[in-house]
């Protein structure tokens, strides 16, 4: 392209994935990282071979060669950082949840308009080969019309319990792990108005104490009636990625089908001429590429193709997607989908950004 963005990556837990993407790709370079601890910078300067730390977020921010800022932080620091990093002037590249609830969407709404800066949610499911395949199928009326689809993400997640930030005031199932599957329905149904759901806590997730549910299923019908199911299970034992993918997205249309899924890189489709079962396609040569340690865990080459995606976009003029008011209208349905489960009603999306003063428009 011609240029090259300069990243501060903030918070290097995850951000471990988002330094390897920075370090392997042509359009970007990497100014900093920062993290509160010190020792965890270091270990991530000894392996990655960098030198430039910092546990001072602020001082990250003063550094006038970084344009923009990866935020790998915990899910509840969100809004604050990213409020933080407008201000400063700097883009941002948020990994999901955008924010763990829409009480500082109008603030940073406007703190966008203000600094003129791209605000951009790391969905990372959109990025992984067989859904990324998918997406392009559709695009091309492979399909024809959808009809319907069924997204989930479903895995035994107890492990993540035993981090303290986990048992804070913020912490969701729904909120951190279930909005990879509600993202991909929304991509594909973005004016979902009315969602409708249940929800369970079970006695896995109360032996820590919470009272979080962990297990929901939800239909979100979009302004033209059709449908999506969405289905997530946190706490109890699954069939493992080879029977039962953890994220799976289902399209449904007049013309074919398709499944993409995670962590297994295939992609099933029946488009016409029609057979009596799936073909596969298989993109095991990008394993490497997708899993770069821990096996099938962290996600490097789905954060290296959106921030590829998002240096794209600045440079043609273009808004890089999913943008701050997609994030948000995703977070709307959340809202609604929790206000469902615990109401035992059918909530309407625009009635939660009535709510809250929010226009997305």
């Amino acid at each position: 392209m011609g240029k090259k963005y300069t990243m501060g990556v903030l918070g290097l837990g995850e951000g471990r994935s988002i330094i390897s993407a920075v370090l392997n790709s042509d359009l970007w370079d990497l100014g900093c990282i920062c993290d509160l601890s010190e020792e965890l910078c270091r270990e991530r300067c000894q392996e990655f071979s960098i030198t430039n730390y910092t546990t001072d977020y602020n001082e990250m921010l003063r550094n006038p060669l970084i344009e923009v800022i990866g935020i790998y932080t915990p899910d509840q620091l969100h809004a604050t950082h990213i409020k933080m990093a407008l201000e400063a002037g700097k883009h941002v590249i948020c990994t999901k949840p955008l924010m763990v609830s829409l009480e500082e969407a109008n603030t940073l709404l406007a703190v966008q308009k203000r600094t003129g800066k791209t605000v951009f949610v790391g969905q990372s499911s959109r990025y992984f080969e067989p859904l990324r395949r998918q997406h392009m199928d559709y695009m091309v009326g492979k399909h024809g019309d959808l009809v319907t689809l069924e997204a989930h993400y479903i895995s035994d997640s107890r492990w993540f319990l035993e981090r303290d930030w986990s048992r804070r005031k913020g912490f969701s199932w729904m909120y951190n792990f279930m909005i990879h599957a509600v993202d991909l329905a929304a991509w594909y149904l973005p004016e979902i108005e009315e969602v409708y759901g249940m929800a369970a806590v079970s006695t896995n997730t109360k032996a820590y104490g919470l009272e979080i549910p962990d297990t929901l299923k939800f239909l979100l019908k979009d302004k033209s009636g059709r449908f999506a199911s969405v289905t997530g299970c946190y706490a109890t034992p699954t069939l493992g990625s080879s029977v039962e993918q953890s994220i799976s997205c289902t399209l449904r249309g007049t013309k074919g089908i398709s499944r993409g899924g995670y962590p297994k890189l295939q992609y099933y489709t029946n488009f016409e001429p029609l057979e009596k079962t799936a073909g596969l396609q298989t993109f095991d040569e990008l394993h490497p590429y997708f899993f770069r340690f821990e096996q099938e865990s962290h996600h490097a080459g789905e954060y290296q193709n959106y921030i590829e995606h998002f240096a794209t976009a600045l440079h043609n003029g273009e808004t890089p997607k999913p943008d701050l008011k997609e994030g948000i209208h995703t977070l709307a349905i959340m809202e609604a989908m929790d206000t469902s489960i615990r109401t035992g009603e059918r909530v309407f999306v625009d009635d939660i950004l009535k709510k809250h003063l929010i226009t997305l428009d």
